[in-house]
């Protein structure tokens, strides 16, 4: 897709958002889906390949949760992968301070790449497994936002993620659609951990009919030391 179009669709589908994206910040996401075409050639980081669809199901997709996260916050995205949502979410306001954690080094040399290339700001890759840096000091209880897309179900999830948030910050976990069984599911899990259901959003993909969920959890008591357990409990025998 030409760069010229490529901005104007971008910029069209942020407006829907109330986003509205300079050309500069417009250009960074060209060279990131660039970047991320190229290197999908050698790593497998999406199986979206056509520029429109990476505009709303990557970029405009990981931008839905803007208006859930204050300026100049200190945030940690568990599970990145190809950089989605922390990488679009600094493009749009680089005053928040990001880590992107993930446990596989290519994908981390790819984000490092990104970050260079776009000259992105207040921005950084760690090499965990969120169960491994849940329990180091530099992360633990230490962030007032926890991001994570499309990484485990819930009740996994917030084990992975409510270490990392420091109490009164909170987790924002984006999911698809059917998530009642779920909630149903985690209600202990987020219990035991700290976290407290703020508030659930549902809503369509602007410009589709594709349904999104946002559960943002709080953090409202410390999370007890033995969590997170050893890598793969987790998701192997999962608080219920």
């Amino acid at each position: 897709m030409e760069k010229e179009l490529f901005i104007n669709k971008l910029q069209e589908d942020a407006n829907k958002l109330n986003i509205n994206l300079t050309d500069i910040q417009a250009e960074k996401f060209y060279t990131y889906m660039n970047l991320l075409l190229e290197w999908n050639e050698k790593i497998n980081l999406t199986a979206i390949k056509e520029p429109e669809e990476i505009i709303k199901k990557h970029f405009i997709d990981s931008l839905t949760i803007k208006k859930y996260i204050n300026d100049n916050s200190y945030i940690i995205d568990v599970g990145t992968g190809a950089g989605f949502p922390g990488i679009p979410l600094n493009i749009v306001s680089n005053n928040n301070k990001i880590i992107l954690l993930d446990a596989l080094n290519k994908r981390l040399n790819f984000l490092n790449e990104v970050i260079n290339q776009a000259n992105l700001g207040n921005i950084k890759t760690a090499h965990f497994r969120a169960e491994e840096a849940g329990k180091n000091k530099e992360y633990r209880e230490k962030f007032d936002i926890v991001i994570s897309r499309a990484v485990a179900p819930l009740n996994i999830l917030v084990e992975y993620l409510l270490p990392f948030v420091k109490i009164g910050g909170k987790c924002i976990c984006m999911k698809g659609s059917n998530i009642q069984e779920e909630l149903e599911v985690s209600k202990n899990a987020i219990n035991i951990l700290g976290g407290k259901i703020e508030k659930i959003e549902s809503f369509a993909l602007p410009g589709t009919d594709m349904a999104r969920n946002i559960i943002v959890v709080s953090k409202v008591i410390k999370t007890p030391a033995k969590y997170p357990r050893k890598a793969g409990t987790p998701s192997k025998e999962p608080i219920i």
